[in-house]
């Protein structure tokens, strides 16, 4: 299963952007169409509330190597847009989805990918029509996951010394 920041930094990696390519992704994209290029919305069909962009990436991949010499860097801001549609229309839809399935309220967003601007406007407009409340996190809080866990870990180690228990075995894989 890929995650949706994962996504994101893989196709830019394609689309031959710098890491992390998210946040560059994005850059272009504002200049793109996001109709431009039909990639799959992964498990959008699916009634669940599962996702993975596995199958995107290998779209992309697969789609840009039937294309001639410089077509990526040609069509650059189209393709960018084209794939953050793709991320942010299943993330956006499936959330709502759920919030109106269990009868939440309000929807949070947070996180690295919560400062793509396509998905901040996505959720600012499905919100709105389905009567949700929005919170969406500042973009100068929304951090990537591991910076997050790394700077915990840096205090940690720094100021009381490790947490108890931290010698146990680990299991990167645990839950999924």
């Amino acid at each position: 299963m890929m995650r949706p920041g994962e996504a994101f930094d893989k196709a830019a990696k394609l689309l031959g952007l710098d890491y992390p390519g998210g946040p560059l992704l994005d850059t272009y994209a504002r200049d793109g169409r996001p109709d431009a290029y039909d990639f799959p919305r992964g498990l959008s069909k699916n009634a669940n509330f599962d996702f993975s962009f596995s199958g995107l990436k290998t779209a992309v991949r697969y789609f840009l190597a039937k294309q001639p010499e410089g077509f990526a860097a040609e069509h650059r801001a189209d393709l960018c847009a084209s794939i953050q549609e793709a991320i942010c229309t299943v993330l956006v839809d499936k959330t709502i989805r759920a919030a109106l399935m269990t009868g939440v309220k309000t929807v949070t967003v947070s996180g690295g990918v919560s400062c793509n601007s396509r998905l901040r406007e996505l959720f600012t407009g499905q919100c709105a029509r389905a009567g949700l409340l929005l919170h969406l996190c500042p973009p100068h809080f929304s951090t990537d996951n591991a910076a997050m866990i790394a700077l915990v870990a840096a205090w940690e180690s720094t100021h009381e010394g490790l947490s108890d228990g931290i010698h146990d075995d680990i299991a990167p894989n645990l839950g999924f």
